[in-house]
């Protein structure tokens, strides 16, 4: 992976992260300044997603994506909120890890 593909990714998450910690407290606390924090890092997110695509193109740009958010958000979830998975659920995060992993493979044809 190209190094301006990883800062986009490690920006996108950081965004990402932020915006569903601020939509978690929001559920607990009803503050709309934090709804509309978490809205706002949403998009800001997202607007990132649009550079992280044209580095990496948009199969591994979302998939990369998805996965470094299903484990930095569980961490959060776990660490922060005292939210617990079962073995199913962590089956299935270990299954996108695996995922991902695959995806990194070099390609040996053209698509």
């Amino acid at each position: 992976m190209k190094p301006v593909f990883l800062l986009w990714l490690l920006a996108s998450m950081v965004a990402f992260l932020s915006a569903a910690t601020a939509s978690r407290a929001y559920v607990t606390s009803n503050n709309v300044a934090v709804l509309v924090l978490s809205l706002a890092l949403y998009t800001a997110g997202n607007l990132m997603m649009v550079n992280l695509m044209r580095e990496g193109g948009l199969g591994l740009a979302i998939s990369a994506s998805a996965i470094v958010q299903l484990l930095l958000i569980n961490v959060i979830a776990f660490a922060i909120f005292g939210e617990r998975m079962s073995a199913v659920q962590i089956a299935g995060v270990a299954l996108g890890v695996i995922s991902m992993g695959l995806m990194l493979f070099p390609m040996r044809g053209r698509s």
